[in-house]
């Protein structure tokens, strides 16, 4: 199946590992040029260098200046920017009794203030061109509230509330905006959460493991190219009448439609 990516240019964000990372693979697979970016310049380079058509971008994405360095270095690589991933840190666990003033305002400065730039920097350039993809990296609590991550269900929430207008606005100039949701999949964060889990619980992070496969119909975590896979298709051309949608990514985890 040709995804019409070939010779399109993607940048993703925090694509240093993880979820970025399986999907700035994916998308490379299919012919794109893709700009890879984080904090870990040498990391960044070093899947770059993997990768057939590919650049390095060594930056901090919650800096003040971060989106607008990554946009620029991407346009000095490539050109136009057709493919714009959101994906960055989440900010740490927590109750939603312990959130004050400035843990909402970290919530906003992590996972909405960086994403909505980048969108503001490419947007235009994609209307223009009557051609653009733009797919943020959620998580299964945008509709389903995840216990213990009350900051990053806040922030991502409000993300997905600004993404889903946008999509409206965008569709008639064929710019699709959509975001993708993973359940437990196998990465470095995940494994953070769970070790998190078994500290707080006095559990084995192996017990903290076989409770959560327990909760998957499909019995265990997804890969991250399973991920990646689902990620290259929605930015393609193919899925071109697939707009404003928040698709999961997880083994069946969330019990709603």
């Amino acid at each position: 199946m040709d995804l019409g990516l070939s010779g399109r240019t993607a940048v993703v964000g925090a694509s240093t590992g993880g979820l970025g990372e399986a999907v700035a693979r994916a998308l490379a697979a299919e012919g794109a040029n893709v700009v890879v970016s984080g904090r870990r310049g040498e990391r960044a380079a070093q899947i770059a260098a993997e990768l057939p058509r590919a650049v390095g971008v060594a930056m901090d994405l919650l800096a003040p200046d971060g989106p607008d360095q990554l946009y620029a270095a991407s346009v000095a690589a490539f050109g136009a920017v057709d493919v714009l991933v959101l994906n960055g840190p989440g900010p740490r666990p927590g109750t939603a009794a312990e959130v004050d003033g400035e843990d909402v305002a970290q919530a906003v400065d992590t996972l909405v203030r960086p994403h909505q730039r980048l969108v503001q920097l490419a947007l235009p350039g994609m209307r223009e061109r009557r051609w653009g993809r733009v797919l943020a990296v959620g998580s299964s609590g945008v509709t389903s509230p995840l216990p213990n991550l009350a900051l990053s269900n806040l922030g991502r929430a409000a993300l997905a509330g600004y993404l889903k207008t946008l999509a409206a606005e965008t569709a008639a100039d064929g710019v699709t905006v959509n975001l993708l949701l993973p359940g437990r999949i196998a990465t470095d964060r995940v494994a953070s959460l769970d070790a998190a889990a078994a500290e707080r619980s006095g559990r084995t992070v192996e017990e903290v493991e076989a409770a959560s496969r327990a909760t998957i119909p499909a019995g265990r975590y997804g890969l991250p190219e399973e991920f990646g896979a689902v990620g290259a298709f929605l930015c393609s051309d193919l899925a071109s009448y697939v707009t404003g949608t928040a698709l999961r990514c997880d083994g069946g985890l969330v019990r709603t439609l």
